[in-house]
């Protein structure tokens, strides 16, 4: 019997009570997220107000739900924009190969070239900031480029083991030969790059979000909350601490279960 994957059942479970507390967070809160004075401002953590409150008298607890949801839900959409386009983009050129090949990986290698976040700031600059589906577009295109070279090598590797040749030797189309025949064998290197782009997308939505460029309030999200408590760290620390933990609770767990992934595809345990 193989021994169990710490890494990954951690990481599942660290994952699971967060997004749990996130799923109710979409119900129901203590408090009106968004609701001026709704306790005394600046206080300690307690009964009424688990994480505190902030300068606005706002629950903080109710507001890292919030913003925990936001920020989670925003990484989601721009790994599956980055993901589906770029594995997409990735499988042709790297079956087909050819001058459309060497187009796009010269272009991904441009776009590789600059910060991801600077790319994503010029990106919302063109769109407008503070509009979620601005932020998950500019984000998604900037992780294009990664996932596309990631599925290239992927598929360009696999195009020429024998139960690709016996498939195109029975008369597969090319469709299905990339969708049905060489996608599945590719989850062992999708499934970690994609917690790695969670993970990515999380810190960038943060990043962008206290740079207030990303969500805009009166929305919460958890870069932001971080931007409204850095001026307030030795008055009322429970702030920052209760917001950047969320935050950092949300990339380990996702963390661990990449780290397991990939022990398990590796064979280790």
């Amino acid at each position: 019997m193989k021994k169990r994957n710490p890494y990954l059942t951690a990481g599942l479970v660290m994952t699971g009570i967060l997004t749990a507390l996130i799923v109710m967070g979409v119900f129901w809160t203590p408090y009106d997220p968004n609701a001026m004075a709704a306790g005394p401002k600046l206080t300690g953590p307690s009964l009424a107000h688990l994480m505190g409150t902030d300068s606005f008298g706002r629950d903080i607890f109710s507001r890292v739900l919030k913003g925990a949801g936001t920020t989670y839900g925003i990484a989601l959409c721009t790994v599956a924009v980055g993901a589906v386009c770029g594995t997409v983009l990735g499988a042709v050129t790297g079956y087909f190969g050819g001058i459309v090949d060497d187009v796009l990986m010269r272009l991904g290698d441009v776009l590789t070239a600059f910060p991801s976040i600077l790319l994503a700031l010029v990106v919302i600059s063109l769109l407008g900031p503070g509009k979620t589906r601005n932020v998950i577009l500019a984000l998604g295109l900037v992780f294009i480029p990664s996932f596309a070279r990631m599925a290239r090598g992927t598929y360009a590797g696999l195009r020429e083991v024998n139960y690709v040749k016996s498939a195109r030797l029975m008369g597969a189309s090319s469709s299905r030969i990339l969708w049905r025949h060489i996608l599945p064998n590719t989850w062992s290197v999708l499934l970690p790059a994609l917690t790695i782009g969670f993970n990515n997308a999380v810190l960038a939505e943060a990043s962008m979000s206290y740079l207030c460029i990303g969500v805009t309030p009166p929305d919460a999200s958890l870069g932001y909350m971080l931007s409204e408590s850095q001026g307030m760290f030795m008055s009322a620390p429970w702030y920052a601490l209760g917001t950047g933990l969320t935050l950092v609770w949300m990339v380990f767990g996702v963390g661990l279960i990449g780290e397991g992934l990939q022990r398990r595809g590796g064979g280790e345990v």
